[in-house]
This record gives structure tokens, sequence and C-alpha cells, in this order.
């Protein structure tokens, strides 16, 4: 009898759970100057630095996602179309479920960033000399792109 009721339960708790919470996209991009510096920000709900970016909007595309979000965040205006570097499941770092990640290398920056309540300090820091709060997922993601190792897999 148990193993009658078990399709009809589990069909009833994922109906709850995409009711509750629907699927999350986002976008992070690796930003990297012509020597070898790369793009961070530190939010100031989270610790750590992290690659730039953020969710993906309800019909947005990832890329126009990841325009508004280098904007928002540092002033950064893309200049013809990223690559994508690997699609990852993030549970760990974030409350979204995928996060493609972006390379660009062809952008222009507007000044410094305005003040950004969400974020506390950004900058161009060199690959190999990261500050010390660097995140190992945003570590992991930059030694992927200079190595030229894309995939898709877990954000560690």
């Amino acid at each position: 009898m148990r193993k009658r009721f078990e399709p009809l339960l589990r069909r009833i708790f994922h109906l709850y759970w995409r009711l509750v919470r629907g699927m999350t996209l986002g976008v992070r991009a690796v930003v990297l100057d012509g020597e070898r510096k790369v793009f961070l920000v530190k939010h100031s709900y989270v610790s750590g630095w992290h690659l730039p970016g953020g969710g993906v909007e309800v019909g947005e595309s990832f890329v126009e996602a990841l325009r508004r979000e280098l904007l928002e965040e540092g002033r950064i205006e893309l200049k013809g179309e990223p690559d994508l570097h690997g699609l990852f499941f993030n549970s760990h770092v974030s409350r979204r479920d995928h996060v493609a990640v972006y390379v660009v290398r062809q952008f222009a920056q507007d000044r410094l960033p305005e003040p950004n309540r969400e974020i506390v300090a950004c900058g161009f820091f060199a690959a190999d000399a990261l500050p010390d709060e660097t995140t190992h997922g945003t570590r992991l993601r930059i030694s992927e792109v200079l190595e030229g190792t894309a995939r898709i897999g877990t954000w560690r």
C-alpha cells in the first residue's frame, strides 16, 4: 500500500517545491584586462571577494543580465560578446541553482564605480596576487579561465 502512495507524494512535494522556490539562474564574469588582472567585487551582504554578477531576471538572457550586472557593480560596459566559460551548479555560493560564467576581455570602464549600497569595494587585482579573502570558487574560476579549461560542473 505504501508503494502506491509514494508516486503521489513525490508529485505533491515536487509541485510544492516548484511553487515555493522556483529554479533561479545567475551569471558571473571573469573580467580580464590586458595585464592578467581580474576585476573583483566585495558585497555588503556576504564576506570575501567575488566575481561580479548576479541574478538573471525573468525574460532576460544571460548576456543581458551580465551587461546589467557589470554596469551596476563596476561601471563596466561590454564591448562585443563575452565568451561562455561554463555552466555551474551553485548550491554553496549563493541561492542561485545554476550560474553561467563568462569571460570578458573587451570592455570599457567609465571612471571609478559610483557608490552602490550592494558593493563595498571593487577593483582589478593581479591574477597571481588575489586578496586573501577571495573565495575558493572565485579562485577556481579564474585559474580555469587562465589555463583555458572550460567545463560544466559544480561551483565548489
